[in-house]
């Protein structure tokens, strides 16, 4: 791994060294080469944490040709609110804004979504033993995390299951403690499939979880709980997951097949979206039947005219060039090779709609491209 990381969200550097790995020498020359005339600015982002490995890498990148990218993993909702109070320049979140969001947002001017990236919420357990593709669907996951099966050899988990010797292990659910899209897209899913879980919990960034399970900040903080405690089982974004090198189920999905979080299963699930005008859609539940089920859109969040929201001119163009990286050279860093991040990319339609809405972006009414 080449050692990278940006000095900013150590919270999630000490269970993630991989955000170093996602760029070779070549990209590096490549990127202050296309990027020479840029002027120097420092920015600030907050939010998401699925996403903190490639906005650090990216922001590594970026710093030789001037631009400083500060970034705070500390959850989406958190992100979304450091953004309305205009403590940061961007936010970064995986679901996009609700409409109750746009509205408050709207008091500072015009949000825009820009996608960025898939990752694949994993179902990841600490149970030895037992291999990666124990099967799981919907409404056993619901069962799992809302307490109604809590022993890993119970018949909702053995008829899933036939052949698989599964131990007597008591489960303990580990769950994000924190306001966060990981939690959203992993609830969303879950409800679907799961009525009483849908009536019981809910979904959304921040749910009424069962007393008695284990809460933990961010991504790290649920993927160190897993690791350190045996029959536990937690909702984990799928970069965490590798790094940890956990074990994770096989989850339904919508044509009724057990698929496992791998990229290509991640980035099946673009296939067959409706993408509206302003980009704010879910990958959840595609409808695609390669698609692995529970997979994360992830954005960043920026107002059009962010000189007028109260960002500073050099701030406003730095957010300009950290994006246009992003569409660029950044996309070819994310995916399944060595020298990758392990995200799925967009697919080039969404990409050519994200830079359709880059070029929109303005400092006080003066376009910034």
């Amino acid at each position: 791994m080449i050692s990278r990381i940006s000095a900013v969200a150590l919270t999630v550097a000490a269970a993630l060294g991989l955000a170093a790995c996602g760029s070779s020498s070549s990209t590096t020359s490549n990127t202050t080469s296309s990027t020479s005339k840029i002027t120097p600015a420092t920015i600030d982002g907050a939010g998401s944490t699925l996403a903190a490995p490639i906005y650090m890498q990216w922001g590594s990148n970026l710093k030789s040709s001037g631009v400083t990218v500060n970034y705070s993993a500390v959850g989406s909702g958190t992100g979304v609110a450091d953004l309305e109070s205009g403590t940061v320049d961007f936010a970064g979140s995986d679901p996009p804004l609700a409409n109750a969001d746009i509205k408050v947002a709207e008091k500072k001017g015009i949000p825009v979504h820009f996608p960025m990236a898939f990752g694949a919420i994993t179902v990841s357990y600490n149970l030895p033993g037992v291999k990666s593709g124990l099967k799981l669907n919907g409404k056993v996951i619901g069962d799992i995390f809302d307490g109604a099966v809590t022993k890993w050899n119970s018949p909702e988990i053995t008829a899933l299951n036939p052949g698989v010797t599964l131990p007597s292990t008591t489960i303990t659910v580990v769950h994000r403690s924190d306001s966060s899209g990981t939690t959203d897209g992993f609830t969303s899913f879950v409800s679907a499939y799961s009525p009483t879980f849908a009536k019981k919990i809910g979904a959304g960034k921040l749910v009424p979880w069962p007393a008695g399970e284990t809460g933990a900040a961010k991504n790290s903080g649920v993927a160190a709980a897993v690791k350190q405690t045996a029959g536990a089982v937690g909702y984990v974004e799928q970069a965490y997951a590798l790094e940890n090198g956990f074990t994770y189920a096989s989850v339904e999905n919508s044509a009724g097949k057990y698929i496992l979080p791998t990229i290509p299963n991640t980035s099946a699930a673009a296939v067959g979206l409706k993408i509206p005008a302003d980009l704010r859609f879910t990958a959840i539940n595609s409808p695609n039947p390669a698609a692995y089920p529970i997979v994360s859109q992830t954005f960043i969040i920026v107002y059009k005219d962010m000189c007028k929201a109260g960002v500073s001119s050099a701030a406003a163009k730095g957010v300009y060039e950290f994006l246009n990286y992003a569409l660029t050279s950044g996309e070819s860093e994310l995916g399944s090779g060595s020298n990758q991040l392990p995200y799925a990319p967009l697919p080039a339609a969404l990409i050519a709609d994200d830079k359709a809405k880059l070029a929109t972006l303005t400092c006080n009414g003066a376009p910034l491209s």
